[in-house]
């Protein structure tokens, strides 16, 4: 071994015991126990609430990008002003722990925009309480602008009650449930602006967390989760589709994703990473509702505001409904040939939309109090075996337990298999990493389990 991976093991595997395992029977925190803190997270959601959020949105007439600002009545000022508020009494309800403001920019004349415009974001902040994760961030979205046939129609009534007052609505219960429970890591809820005009808010805000190097573990945004009803009339509110990208096409290659491409690795982006533990944790902790993972960035044709934080290099994730009516999207809202047009707030399902805010309560809870997600895993790759022995760098979370080998052959798609391993920062599985995909999570004393980091080859 030549003496740089000899300086390199050392380092990684100072002053902590290997450990050598079958990949059956272990001992550990129990990983699998609904957690109580996060049922009642789950229990909490308001189906009602989150209808009359929607409801409340809608009366704004339009809340297209550019339209009135001044009027406390219609338009989008009158609908941003309405949310801080309305997140400002969640907060002094829950002991002023919601840190609620305006996160605005102004956007030049594009192809969207006729006129220099002020583009604002409410941003609601639950800072962590563990010193090691406060600057883990987890975030989440919906955008609260409207719009109808013509995208540049700033005057036009445009209720947008699926699109995408939906997913503000969940949003914003989530943060005036959520701010009456503690968090390790910390927790932002946006209702962004400009979507529809071209990701113009979730752009600014992803851009300036780059510019500050935040470490934002993952980001979810919720586009279109209002309706369990197909355009055929086929109801399905059992699922939540969840989009998830795999190696980004662009242009370059960075080491990580070359790694991925070199050893087989397109389904283990970071990304995908994060989707199979939103599917894990969002079906134990709401029965009976899938979790369907969609291989792909987003839908043909459409985007969403987790493509700014994808193309920054950060984990995110898009929720929709399974089955999209296109009559009740970006349509003025009109009856042609005895069938209504338009995005209005019946054809909401609300039941179904407290469903994905639980799925998304739950991911996001147990994300937050999971420690973070192993660092510069690797797997050694220095000599011809049948093992698989991975190492990694330690965790610094105060109530770390140790760290999980989790595996899956190559044609899976979800994890297989789990080995716990104890507070160790190398171990070896005995199964071949030619037959298998392998993944390390770190895991605290209650349980509460992490991310896979992917093992990259290491000679």
């Amino acid at each position: 071994m030549r003496l740089a991976t000899m300086l390199l093991f050392a380092l990684i595997g100072a002053n902590a015991a290997a450990t050598s395992l079958p990949a059956t029977g272990a001992a550990g925190p129990d990983t699998t126990r609904r957690q109580p803190q996060i049922d009642a997270i789950t229990a909490a959601v308001s189906p009602e609430r989150i209808e009359a959020y929607v409801r409340k949105l809608v009366s704004f007439e339009t809340r297209h990008t550019m339209s009135d600002t001044v009027s406390d009545k219609t338009g989008i000022g009158a609908a941003r002003r309405w949310i801080k508020a309305e997140l400002e009494r969640c907060s002094t309800q829950a002991g002023a722990r919601l840190q609620v403001a305006f996160d605005s920019h102004v956007a030049p004349v594009s192809a969207r925009i006729s006129r220099p415009t002020d583009i604002v974001n409410v941003v609601a902040t639950l800072p962590g309480s563990q010193k090691a994760s406060s600057e883990r961030i987890y975030v989440v979205s919906g955008h609260y602008d409207s719009r109808n046939t013509d995208i540049m129609d700033a005057t036009g009534a445009a209720p947008g009650a699926n699109d995408d007052a939906s997913g503000t609505a969940a949003v914003m219960e989530l943060a005036c449930i959520m701010a009456r429970h503690r968090f390790d890591a910390t927790l932002v809820f946006m209702a962004v602006a400009a979507e529809e005009q071209g990701l113009l808010g979730a752009a600014h805000w992803a851009e300036q967390a780059r510019q500050k190097n935040l470490n934002i573990g993952a980001m979810f945004t919720n586009d279109i989760i209002g309706s369990s009803r197909a355009d055929d009339g086929r109801v399905d509110d059992a699922q939540v589709r969840l989009f998830a990208e795999s190696i980004p096409a662009t242009r370059e290659l960075n080491d990580i994703n070359r790694g991925l491409l070199a050893t087989g690795g397109e389904n283990d982006s970071i990304s995908r990473q994060l989707a199979r533990h939103v599917k894990e944790v969002g079906e134990r902790y709401v029965p009976n509702f899938k979790v369907n993972i969609i291989q792909r960035r987003d839908r043909y044709l459409r985007g969403g505001d987790h493509m700014p934080f994808l193309e920054r290099g950060y984990a995110a994730l898009r929720f929709s409904e399974p089955n999209e009516d296109y009559a009740h999207q970006h349509q003025n809202v009109r009856v042609e040939e005895g069938k209504q047009y338009g995005d209005l707030p019946e054809f909401n399902d609300y039941h179904y939309i407290a469903r994905v805010a639980r799925v998304n309560a739950a991911a996001l809870a147990s994300l937050a109090l999971a420690p973070a997600a192993p660092h510069k895993v690797q797997m050694r790759t220095d000599k011809l075996e049948n093992d698989s022995t991975m190492v990694w760098q330690p965790n610094t979370e105060p109530d770390l337990a140790g760290y999980r080998i989790v595996w899956r052959e190559t044609t899976a798609a979800l994890w297989q298999g789990a080995r716990f391993v104890g507070n160790v920062t190398q171990a070896t599985i005995k199964l071949s990493k030619d037959n298998y995909f392998f993944g390390v999570q770190a895991v605290d004393k209650d349980g509460n389990v992490s991310v896979a980091s992917y093992p990259v080859p290491v000679r």
